[in-house]
């Protein structure tokens, strides 16, 4: 992840590179790690670009004052960061160890054992064979997890084949943005970091109003999800309460009583934690679950909370 940062995106947080990384200046960023059910690590992350406008100024720039330059920069910058669809196969003849093992358990093309147009034909063949493993969607069990009896099955993934977008345009009616897609089973990714990072990525634009708040939720969802399992959970609960009520001296006042429980509980919930191998390498390397470029102040949702509702008192809250 630190090359990734240092590397690709070229954050620079005394602010002396001015040329940028892949995605342009990097201002900022916060990533949030996850770990799969199999105990496999992976990245959730936000990053901030110099100049990169909000949703609402971008609708602002484009409909009200007519700005179509900008709308056409934008949609050839996307265009060119975001593809959705695996490349051609440049031939069978081409040979690389991405055809002979999984493409994620290989480097890519050695770049001192081919050069000029065979190296460029062997990473084309490299990057069709990563994207056709790693991006293209098979429909599962999974997909339909939300589907009730007899309604159709939709993915909830939103991945289809029917799902295609021929070209990006900006719905001039609606003020958004709709990029291009090209395969409705592929999902977004970047050439240059798929082949870098070599696994699957779902790369996304911020650039309308109801994408922006299912980034915020999704990231919000992420960020403060438990890694305890529910049954874990209750489980770890009852013992702890048992262990109080067979103590040999109880503690009779009510006060104490309430506090040894409390103390108990969260040490039974800290002590069932399930934790995956990479995870715990990943602590005793000194790595925790975000990546942040900044130091971000905590947010006590419940204040905050009440504090709006007695400036500006609603029926809804």
């Amino acid at each position: 992840m630190q090359s990734f940062l240092d590397t690709v995106l070229r954050y620079d947080p005394k602010g002396e590179n001015l040329e940028g990384g892949l995605l342009g200046l990097t201002k900022g960023y916060f990533g949030c790690v996850e770990a799969q059910g199999r105990g496999t690590l992976h990245c959730h992350m936000v990053v901030w670009v110099h100049g990169g406008l909000n949703p609402t100024q971008i609708k602002e720039r484009i409909l009200q004052d007519g700005d179509l330059a900008l709308r056409d920069r934008l949609i050839h910058v996307l265009d060119d960061t975001i593809s959705n669809f695996v490349p051609p196969d440049p031939g069978e003849d081409v040979r690389t160890e991405a055809a002979m093992y999984h493409p994620c358990s290989v480097r890519g093309p050695c770049l001192n054992r081919a050069s000029g147009d065979g190296l460029q034909r062997e990473r084309e063949k490299d990057l069709h064979l990563l994207v056709k493993a790693c991006q293209r969607h098979v429909h599962t069990d999974t997909c339909w997890k939300y589907c009730r009896d007899g309604q159709p099955k939709e993915c909830r993934f939103n991945l289809d084949e029917s799902n295609r977008v021929p070209e990006t345009f900006f719905d001039m009616d609606l003020g958004e943005l709709h990029l291009r897609r090209v395969d409705g089973l592929v999902n977004n990714y970047n050439a240059t970091i798929i082949q870098a990072l070599r696994c699957n990525m779902d790369i996304k634009f911020v650039g309308s109003g109801p994408l922006a708040k299912a980034i915020l939720y999704y990231i919000t969802d992420y960020i403060t999800k438990s890694q305890l399992k529910v049954h874990v959970a209750y489980a770890a609960l009852r013992l702890a309460v048992d262990r109080l009520n067979t103590a040999p001296v109880p503690p009779a006042d009510v006060k104490e009583r309430g506090k040894r429980l409390l103390q108990k509980c969260a040490h039974a919930m800290i002590a069932n934690q399930e934790l995956s191998g990479p995870q715990v390498a990943a602590y005793l390397l000194g790595f925790g679950d975000h990546y942040t470029s900044h130091c971000f102040r905590g947010l006590l949702w419940k204040a905050f909370e009440g504090h709006v509702e007695r400036q500006l008192p609603s029926a809804e809250c």
